[in-house]
């Protein structure tokens, strides 16, 4: 596991704050795929890697436990993925979701692929986040992790 069981919980518990009708087992596969993303991103800097809507929710999850996350990357031994946030329908791709989900099943994860659907796909979950993200839009920003001691 990638992360310690509380901070799952708790990541998984952000989730459901947001999204109040949810229920823990939803939370906790979102929180799940979007591990597999990060490390996915850590993996393929420049890769043009992408997540849906849905899983989106539970990288804003994971962004909000700013620590943990910092470790986490760090842990990924690979590069520190940044969120820009960005809203658009128009920048949905599913070339880029079937080259992420790619990207994960090469580290050796199989993907929950009902989580990785088009923007205005609701039919299994409706979630709060409003991001819509793209290979080319920019919001998904990876950068080398700064040597230690250096400011």
């Amino acid at each position: 596991m990638l992360i310690t069981d509380a901070q799952f919980a708790s990541c998984r518990g952000t989730v459901m704050d947001a999204n109040p009708d949810m229920a823990e087992e939803m939370a906790g596969r979102i929180v799940e795929e979007a591990l597999k993303f990060v490390a996915a991103c850590s993996r393929n800097p420049g890769g043009g890697l992408a997540l849906s809507r849905i899983v989106d929710e539970g990288w804003h999850a994971l962004l909000l436990h700013t620590a943990m996350y910092a470790e986490l990357c760090q842990q990924l031994d690979g590069e520190f993925v940044h969120h820009l946030p960005g809203y658009g329908p128009e920048n949905y791709d599913p070339s880029v979701l079937v080259r992420t989900r790619d990207a994960i099943a090469a580290l050796g994860w199989t993907t929950d692929d009902e989580l990785w659907v088009a923007p205005d796909d609701e039919s299994l979950v409706s979630v709060a986040a409003k991001c819509q993200h793209s290979d080319d839009s920019g919001p998904i920003v990876v950068q080398p992790k700064p040597k230690p001691g250096v400011v």
